[in-house]
């Protein structure tokens, strides 16, 4: 498992609400860069399997969302969930989970995922490639802190839920001199 020290510069396909297209569809393609996400700001970023799948819809985004304004409070300036779904998946998953405050990033092709060396397989599950769990806290592009599950593997047989969660990285920040 490679370790990087920066977030690795990629560009997100995303979609972005423009009420001028009018219709049942008002959103066009944005590209975001890694750039754009993180330089000049402090950021949490944790990432997931998948949009919809059991534990990161009912414990791992929900607690990051309702922990936000405690984030927040600790100079955080955003916090970021990144899954390798695409951008109309994160998008129905935010409508569907309520989440109004964590950003949900797409990462279709995995890439960023990849360069953050976080890609597995997890052809196990049907899911074909995809982000290993993991939390990170971002300062100015500079990893501060990576928070990564035990068991790091392809076709893993659990899904490690311990050390990536909202309260863990929260702590960390509460009791770092950052």
């Amino acid at each position: 498992m490679p370790v990087v020290n920066t977030v690795p510069q990629t560009v997100f396909k995303t979609r972005v609400r423009n009420e001028a297209l009018g219709g049942p569809n008002p959103f066009e393609w944005k590209d975001v860069t890694s750039e754009d996400l993180f330089k000049g700001k402090r950021v949490v970023i944790f990432s997931l399997p998948g949009a919809f799948t059991p534990t990161c819809s009912t414990s791992h985004l929900p607690r990051y969302e309702e922990l936000y304004d405690e984030f927040k409070a600790q100079g955080i300036d955003e916090i970021i969930c990144i899954s390798v779904n695409d951008a109309f998946v994160m998008y129905q998953w935010g409508k569907h989970q309520g989440a109004e405050k964590v950003f949900l990033l797409p990462d279709g092709n995995g890439e960023f995922t990849r360069k953050m060396g976080m890609l597995v397989d997890k052809s196990n599950l049907g899911f074909g490639m995809r982000s290993w769990r993991y939390a990170a806290v971002v300062n100015d592009g500079t990893i501060e802190k990576m928070f990564i599950e035990p068991d790091y593997s392809d076709n893993c047989p659990s899904d490690p839920f311990e050390v990536s969660d909202a309260d863990t990285v929260l702590a960390w920040l509460k009791s770092s001199t950052h």
